[in-house]
């Protein structure tokens, strides 16, 4: 009886496709928000001990899978061993060397520890940042306005951040400056942020705390010292006055209407404290806490009913009028 064979062809099973997919799209990372891509001393730390366990467990998985080759190949049918052998084996590899790198790596997490605890100097510039339901409120000790959601630094300095929450748990942190901090109703914690390099690096809560937790981002904005004091500066001066005929109208229907009930604009009438300072609301990086970008249409869809954009947010649909919306968005896109 004769059996014909059939040619198999070789086909890549769908786990080792997905493991060289996912290896390929690391290289698609960039500047993503990642503690092993450090922006300052903090997150360099973090970095540094997170390799160091990565290559000692590679040498660990290396070890153990040549010892296995060499047990299935070339001691394959030989099982006689000296005597003492065994034991001194299990001595050395399973007791000695696992104890020698878990004091280093110990007494290497200590000291990071340490170094991450460490408080600012007294005169190190502060931030005071209060988590809300789903957005982050920033002021600066001194200066009499505030902004939202976007926290500015000078590069290379070490800045005291000083943490509250207004309502529910949150969670601070900057992936690519420094580990998270909690923020604990009825306390101040306190961290710090430092950035060796200038640039934008993108913060997230830590912390469930509902349905828009994804929708609570922040920006640090790390700038040379002139240009954080040229900004620090502005955010102690009044506002942007109108320029235009439209900007003059939008300023009107925001002082007149619903909106100066809960955000305040600082110069103007507008005081209210319930929702964020929009003084410079059109320089800021988002809209609602990174749920849109900061345009002109997104910025529209907002303030007729923010509720389609954020479903659960804390501002109502506002009643203004088609005529006058233009107006509006053209008044607070001139705010900087």
């Amino acid at each position: 009886m004769r059996t014909t064979r059939r040619a198999v062809r070789w086909r890549p099973r769908p786990l080792a496709s997905a493991v060289f997919g996912l290896c390929l799209l690391t290289g698609c990372a960039g500047d993503s928000p990642s503690a092993l891509n450090p922006g300052g001393t903090g997150a360099t730390r973090i970095a540094g001990l997170w390799w160091l366990l990565f290559w000692i467990s590679m040498a660990v998985f290396v070890e153990v899978m040549a010892l296995l080759v060499w047990a299935l190949v070339f001691r394959r049918g030989d099982v006689r061993v000296r005597h003492g052998q065994p034991l001194r084996f299990v001595t050395i590899a399973g007791a000695a060397i696992p104890f020698v790198i878990l004091v280093a790596v110990y007494g290497a997490g200590l000291r990071d520890l340490a170094a991450l605890g460490a408080a600012p100097d007294r005169d190190a510039p502060t931030v005071e940042v209060t988590g809300h339901t789903w957005w982050w409120e920033v002021r600066y000790p001194g200066a009499s306005g505030a902004t939202a959601n976007e926290i500015h630094i000078p590069v290379g300095e070490r800045v005291r951040v000083r943490l509250r929450t207004d309502d529910v748990l949150h969670s601070f942190w900057v992936p690519q400056l420094m580990p998270k901090t909690d923020l604990i109703a009825g306390e101040t914690r306190e961290t710090w942020l430092q950035a060796e390099r200038a640039g934008s690096y993108r913060g997230q809560c830590a912390e469930y705390c509902g349905t828009q937790h994804a929708h609570m981002a922040f920006l640090v904005v790390a700038q040379p010292r002139a240009e954080f004091d040229a900004w620090l500066a502005r955010l102690n001066a009044p506002a942007r006055q109108p320029q235009t005929d439209a900007e003059r109208r939008g300023e009107q229907a925001f002082v007149q209407g619903t909106c100066a009930a809960c955000h305040s604009i600082r110069g103007t009438g507008a005081q209210g404290t319930v929702g964020p300072d929009l003084s410079n609301v059109g320089s800021r990086w988002s809209i609602g806490a990174g749920a849109v970008p900061n345009d002109a249409g997104h910025l529209g869809g907002w303030i007729a009913n923010s509720q389609t954009v954020k479903p659960g947010n804390a501002m109502p649909p506002q009643p203004v009028e088609a005529a006058r919306l233009p107006d509006l968005i053209a008044y607070l896109r001139s705010l900087e």
